[in-house]
């Protein structure tokens, strides 16, 4: 695309950005570091996240968690969601008490109780992650399989007996747009308390070094971790969510 020709809202969102900087580096001169740090200290402070080892190191552990976090509760939430849709009869198991227990109980009680229950680690935040991301999916999942057309399905076994095979050009086509809205929402959400989770109990993570930030006043790490999440938060969309959305959608 010739960037003279670009469209005018690419330009409108390239001239906020410029003045949210500019508005940002003038309010950093006016006021202390450990207030508020200027751009190009955090821009500097954001680079040292991603390429010196001793910052890398939490950036990575934060990542991993979240990843393994989503793929875990997406496996539940499914599993739930097919066991509820096999047997009828645990409706008021899962939908009437475990759904509306995980859906309203409080993500810092989660925090808490992993950091009573587990020692300070990975598998603590992982466990509150999984938590507070399981409804997110069960919800969405659930809804897809509740969309699935009955006589779509009795169609398909006119033609084939083979269950793998209608589920495999049927049911899990007709799913992947619920499967990758769970995705999406708890990639999202995911990046969110895994802050909440690190500050409470976790010796590594982008959590854990704003925690550490924030005892010696030092602002500009605060803020280079917080961006750190933005760009590994929208990595992940482009690199990996947009081409699986596409794809399926192409199917």
């Amino acid at each position: 695309m010739n960037v003279l020709k670009r469209p005018g809202p690419f330009w409108l969102a390239d001239g906020l950005v410029l003045a949210v900087l500019a508005i940002w580096f003038l309010g950093a001169r006016a006021l202390p570091e450990f207030v508020l740090p200027g751009p190009v200290a955090v821009g500097q402070r954001l680079v040292v996240l991603f390429t010196d080892w001793d910052f890398l190191y939490h950036t990575l552990a934060s990542a991993v968690r979240v990843i393994l976090s989503v793929l875990l509760a997406l496996c539940i939430g499914a599993g739930l969601a097919l066991l509820h849709r096999a047997a009828p009869a645990l409706d008021w198991v899962i939908r009437g008490g475990i759904q509306p227990f995980l859906n309203s109980f409080p993500s810092i009680g989660w925090a808490i109780l992993a950091a009573i229950w587990f020692p300070p680690g990975h598998w603590s935040i992982i466990f509150v992650q999984v938590a507070i991301l399981i409804p997110f999916c069960l919800i969405n999942i659930a809804e897809g399989l509740r969309q699935i057309d009955r006589e779509v399905l009795e169609m398909a076994r006119s033609f084939t007996r083979r269950g793998t095979r209608i589920t495999s050009t049927i049911t899990v086509p007709l799913m992947m747009p619920y499967v990758m809205g769970a995705l999406r929402i708890s990639y999202g959400i995911g990046w969110k308390i895994s802050l909440v989770a690190e500050l409470l109990g976790s010796t590594s993570g982008l959590g854990y070094l704003m925690l550490r930030a924030q005892g010696s006043a030092d602002m500009t790490t605060v803020m280079a971790a917080s961006l750190a999440i933005v760009i590994l938060f929208i990595l992940g969309e482009r690199l990996v969510l947009d081409p699986l959305a596409r794809r399926f959608a192409w199917r």
